[in-house]
């Protein structure tokens, strides 16, 4: 029988947003560090970005690819309230295209060894998991995991007290993912004695006998009192043979009682086991908290209950200590409150959180300074033993980089400035952006080799000739480049003068020549800032637009003169 590839559909699966790659602005007036290092392992640069969480994801996509270890993420779990105004069947479809989008990006944005983390309850989970199934490859799901997050029934439900949440584990792969151990508690340790003074330290028996038949398992046993045991308890064979019975012995690794008279167990030490203990599927609330934990940690730190669904700490501390290790890069593109950036300070994780909502800078960042400071008393602090530390860095989004001036021309906004230009189309055309110090026209690379320039100015030939004699001739004292032969230079301005392009590719091989803002035209949904999952903001929440005239027909139409084409910037010169 021929295995078929089952894939979940939705009305508009199909369409996928051309997402804009924007750049990050850091406000060095947010930033916030602490007044001094308190110890060597105190992180620093761990980023806090204000922005729709989409847009947000492809703006880290170019320089985080392949590097962060762990994603968590609390998405809104679409209970029907933010979309009053849309039949079932719809309201599935916009939540799954929305959540697909983030989970592709977040998908390549993990390190081979690295995880997805996803709270969700019922409502969506099932159409989640097939999701990921198609995100991730069925083989890279680890487990889901059951939350009890109430402590006690509703009495306000209306059919059933649900009591739980799921956590949904992917790994990037399979293979490569390794889960650490889960801390022993104080009462698995305390089951471990030492009765006989065993100079190995502390430990406890386990049977010797097992329901599985064994051939050598059946055999009589003499306790060092005198006292003949006939064989195993009735039903069962002894699961060691007598000789490895007596090698064990001989090693002072049977117990016989107090007496030494009674049936012989193994002792097992607590130095040969294992340091930690496999992890489960059930995490109950009196292990990893609960909601009421949860929101008696907002209510200290902010005064009030401000948030519906918050996560408590100990939640989050359970899933950095098994996906990650000190110094791992952790994500959050859905931050709500701030514990996962919280959590993974105190225990000396770096991490990016991505929030759109005005709480960004009323909670998360008040929360993030107490924590910074050591004034945050509550959560995993005690457990920890957080003392403060490290800082964080603030970045917003950068605003569109298309916009239309008053005659409905696309130009490049007005908002950026000429280094910040730069960045966009460097990001834009997949190269990393590295202005030279030395080199005025090396604002980037993509390699060893190829560089990118970035001007608003009208080139002409004899410039463009200087340009070719400068990447091919000039000595390079960075490690990145060389001379002569095989460098190469992407001119993007905004025209050029004096050749065609034909015979500027012809003259000039080591350069390729773009235009502003025509390069990037097709490119992306420009303009487009809100991806979020709020019905007010969806795609398909808007009507269909209708096809506009041309500038030229529509001016036409109206009896008038066509207007100038604008400069990039949207000032009304002339285009060179």
């Amino acid at each position: 029988m021929t295995k078929q590839k089952l894939e979940l559909t939705w009305i508009g699966k199909e369409k996928r947003p051309k997402l804009e790659a924007r750049i990050l602005l850091e406000d060095a007036e947010r930033l916030y560090h602490a007044t001094h290092r308190v110890t060597d392992r105190d992180i620093f640069d761990n980023r806090l970005i204000f922005g729709d969480n989409l847009l947000a994801l492809k703006a880290l996509e170019q320089e985080f690819s392949g590097k962060v270890k762990c994603v968590f993420i609390d998405p809104p779990y679409n209970t029907g309230s933010a979309f009053t105004h849309y039949d079932d069947g719809l309201e599935h479809s916009i939540w799954l295209g929305l959540m697909r989008d983030r989970l592709e990006i977040i998908k390549r944005l993990l390190s081979e060894d690295g995880s997805l983390w996803i709270t969700i309850d019922d409502n969506e989970a099932h159409y989640l998991k097939v999701l990921c199934d198609e995100v991730f490859g069925r083989a890279n799901f680890i487990a889901t995991v059951v939350w009890r997050k109430n402590y006690a029934p509703k009495s306000s439900a209306k059919h059933i007290s649900v009591d739980h949440d799921y956590v949904f584990i992917y790994a990037k792969s399979e293979s490569n993912w390794k889960p650490n151990l889960m801390p022993r508690s104080e009462k698995q340790d305390k089951a471990y004695k030492n009765p006989d003074a065993d100079p190995r330290g502390v430990w406890k028996t386990s049977d010797l006998s097992a329901r599985n038949p064994y051939s050598l398992g059946i055999y009589s046993v003499e306790c060092p009192s005198g006292r003949i045991i006939g064989g195993p308890p009735k039903g069962r064979y002894w699961s060691i043979s007598k000789e490895k019975l007596n090698e064990l012995d001989a090693d002072n690794r049977i117990w016989w009682g107090k007496d030494r008279d009674s049936t012989p167990q193994l002792k097992r030490f607590l130095t040969d086991v294992k340091q930690g203990v496999v992890p489960q599927t059930i995490w109950p609330y009196e292990e990893v908290g609960h909601t009421q934990d949860a929101k008696k940690e907002i209510v200290t730190l902010f005064g009030a209950d401000v948030f519906s669904t918050p996560k408590p700490e100990r939640l989050l501390e359970r899933v950095l200590t098994l996906a990650t290790n000190p110094n791992d890069l952790v994500l959050d593109s859905f931050a709500g409150s701030g514990t996962t950036g919280a959590v993974a300070h105190k225990m000396g994780r770096r991490w990016i959180m991505v929030e759109l909502g005005e709480h960004c800078h009323t909670h998360i960042i008040p929360r993030l300074k107490k924590v910074i400071d050591g004034e945050d008393k509550g959560g995993i602090t005690e457990a920890v033993n957080w003392q403060g530390g490290g800082g964080f860095r603030y970045y917003r989004l950068a605003p569109t980089l298309i916009v239309n001036d008053r005659w409905g021309n696309p130009v490049i906004n007005p908002e950026y400035n000429a280094a910040q230009l730069a960045e966009a189309l460097a990001k834009l055309e997949g190269f990393v952006y590295a202005p030279s110090e030395t080199r005025w026209w090396r604002h980037g690379h993509s390699s060893e080799r190829d560089f990118i320039y970035v001007t608003t100015q009208t080139l002409s030939a004899e410039q463009l000739q200087a340009l070719s004699d400068e990447v091919a001739l000039s000595p390079d004292p960075s490690p990145a480049g060389g001379r002569g032969e095989g460098r190469s230079l992407l001119i993007c301005c905004a025209a050029f003068r004096g050749v065609t392009a034909a015979q500027a590719a012809e003259r000039w091989p080591n350069l390729t020549l773009k235009k502003i803002p025509k390069m990037v035209l097709a490119r992306c949904e420009w303009g487009h800032d809100d991806y979020s999952l709020n019905v007010a903001n969806l795609p398909m929440a808007e009507p269909e637009p209708q096809a506009p005239l041309s500038p030229a027909l529509s001016r036409k139409g109206r009896g008038r003169k066509a207007a100038p084409t604008p400069d990039l910037f949207g000032d009304g010169g002339e285009d060179a």
